[in-house]
């Protein structure tokens, strides 16, 4: 009986391994048929969901193109910069790494806590943008889940100040919002690439799997700007507008022969990599948005036209009398009693006596379509954002004291810039240029500018070429002995300039008695005339406000130290002792 209870027993126990035996083997089978069935079955499945979790395709900035000076010298440049954003659906607010992530940043951490549960939906927000590389590894280090770090490009200006008005500057997505940056936005700006990426739990990039595209760089621009007249120009401003105690100024210079611009400065001034500088007071562009009338500036295109009609010749003599005479009830003055004096003298001494008489002699309509046809009342198609056109409307019926005022600048408003460029037609002996900024080595950039006008169909003044040669020679005489701005005149070279002290209008209407404007605008060489500039200084407050006193300096320094950096041949070498002159001039420069 024993034996076969044992016997059972033992058959008992084998059917047990038996089937313990079986369910091993099933559960194999089950887990190799699983094994089988996640790998070939629902493998790619499986793989997009995980690919969807660790896997992340991201954007590749691209650096926004080099600006340089016409001598490749980098103006405006971007360097790489971090931005740090958070995931407020993987953010926890109550970590305690809230307080290390807020001083790292110096925020404040409820600050930090607010702007995520305003926007807990959201998948993306910005907590601090543009700060350096290292500061964002150190924050990267402490390992936040929903924290990320962001790569970004940040425009910076080596020469700050000095070129802020010309390339005015970028927002923080880095797109051009001022000056140059703005007028060629599309052409700087590159395009991004992306790249995908394997990321932790955490959100930390492990590896790189591969580059969907390739960012591509924007590219360069060159401008025609020369840096070392800029930064004299700038100088020279700065100067003048703090020692005259003025309100503003602006200069411009500008290549006669190409019609680019060398050079151009305001004041005040602002440095485009300081955030509390962008106030639109300081980095707005006064040499082409802001306007004055030209006073006694606009007299060569008076005497010009004049000349032109065959009706006055340099020596024709003019009758001013005691320096003052009637036009209706408005009295015309001079600052003095000049007499006979032929139309040379008249432009010398600035006459507005002598001006009115000959303008009441010519053509009603003449005076306007001679400055129409040197530009004024229009832009200068130069494509710089915000070019003012100026002021100068003709009247349906033209009376005596408008034709008369307009002679010598009052009635109209110009640019700095378009006075510029009118004074460059002059010395051309009337052919027009195409303004711009433009190096002629960056056509491709010109051409490529939706901003940039097309080049003027015609190419020449109302006014013979003859005229203006014989208007340039009476402005020479300006600068000299006896004219109204000998201290324009430049060491070595011959100068043909003109003065203009303006009255500015009141906001009750009519002229104040104590703010002018003081303008002095000219070319040299004049034998062959190579750069035009306008200096323009507002609101002198230093007891002076002629034009020859105020601004004619600053256009001497200016013109003598930009002929020398271009190594313009001098033509005026019977000046006397001219060797020392030199030698005291650059001296003093330096």
């Amino acid at each position: 009986m024993p034996t076969n209870v044992s016997k059972k027993n033992n058959q008992i126990q084998a059917y047990r391994i038996n089937f313990i035996y079986l369910m091993l083997v099933m559960v194999v089978c089950a887990l190799v048929w699983r094994v089988f069935d996640l790998q070939v079955f629902n493998n790619d499945f499986l793989q997009g969901q995980g690919n969807a979790r660790v896997l992340r395709q991201l954007e590749v900035t691209a650096h926004r193109g080099m600006i340089m000076d016409r001598n490749g010298y980098p103006l405006a440049i971007s360097t790489p910069i971090s931005s740090i954003w958070i995931n407020p659906k993987k953010f926890n607010v109550e970590d305690e790494k809230i307080y290390s992530l807020a001083k790292l940043l110096q925020l404040n951490s409820q600050y930090i806590k607010n702007k995520i549960k305003k926007r807990s939906t959201k998948e993306f927000v910005y907590i601090k943008r543009r700060i350096n590389p290292a500061l964002a590894q150190r924050i990267m280090d402490l390992s936040i889940k929903g924290v990320h770090t962001q790569r970004e490009y940040r425009r910076y200006y080596p020469d700050g100040e000095i070129f802020g008005h010309i390339l005015g500057f970028t927002d923080v997505d880095d797109n051009g919002q001022e000056g140059m940056e703005l007028a060629y936005n599309e052409w700087l700006s590159g395009v991004s690439g992306s790249k995908r990426v394997v990321k932790d739990r955490l959100g930390r990039i492990i590896s790189i799997e591969e580059q969907v595209s390739a960012p591509q760089p924007g590219k360069s621009l060159t401008l025609s700007l020369d840096r070392r007249i800029q930064y004299l120009a700038y100088k020279t401003l700065q100067k003048t507008v703090h020692k005259q105690k003025a309100k503003s100024g602006s200069i411009v210079v500008l290549d006669i022969e190409t019609g680019e611009v060398l050079a151009m400065a305001n004041q005040p001034g602002f440095n485009p990599n300081r955030m509390q500088d962008r106030q639109s007071k300081l980095y707005r562009n006064r040499a082409i948005t802001d306007l004055f009338e030209p006073g006694s500036t606009m007299k060569p295109f008076s005497i010009a036209a004049a000349l032109n009609s065959g009706r006055y010749s340099p020596g024709t003599q003019i009758e001013t009398g005691d320096g003052w005479f009637m036009v209706g009830r408005k009295t015309i003055q001079d600052t003095h009693a000049y007499g006979t004096i032929d139309v040379s003298t008249v432009l010398q001494k600035s006459s507005n006596v002598g001006t009115s008489k000959i303008a009441l002699h010519l053509p009603k309509p003449l005076l306007w379509d001679t400055y129409y046809s040197f530009g004024f009342g229009s832009d200068t198609g130069s494509g710089f954002p915000g070019e003012s056109a100026g002021r100068l409307v003709r009247p349906r019926r033209i009376s005596k004291i408008e034709q008369v005022a307009l002679s010598f600048g009052y009635g109209m408003s110009v640019t700095n810039l378009q006075l510029t460029n009118a004074y460059s037609i002059i010395a051309r002996a009337g052919k027009k240029k195409q303004v711009t900024f433009l190096s002629q080595f960056d056509a491709q950039a010109e051409s490529h500018s939706a901003s940039q006008d097309e080049p003027q169909a015609v190419q020449q003044t109302l006014l013979s070429a003859r005229s203006l040669k014989q208007v340039s020679k009476m402005m020479e005489r300006v600068v000299q002995k006896g004219g109204t701005a000998p201290q324009a005149a430049v060491i070595g070279y011959k100068v043909a300039g003109k003065t203009g002290t303006v009255k500015k209008t009141s906001s009750h209407g009519g002229y104040t008695k104590k703010k002018y404007s003081s303008v002095f605008a000219g070319y040299a060489p004049l034998n062959k005339p190579k750069l035009a500039i306008v200096v323009m200084i507002d609101e002198p407050g230093n007891g002076v406000y002629y034009g020859g006193l105020v601004a004619a300096p600053a256009f001497s320094d200016v013109m003598s130290g930009a002929l020398r950096l271009l190594n313009i041949e001098p033509d005026d070498l019977n000046q006397p002792d001219i060797v020392s002159q030199i030698e005291q001039s650059i001296g003093r420069q330096g």
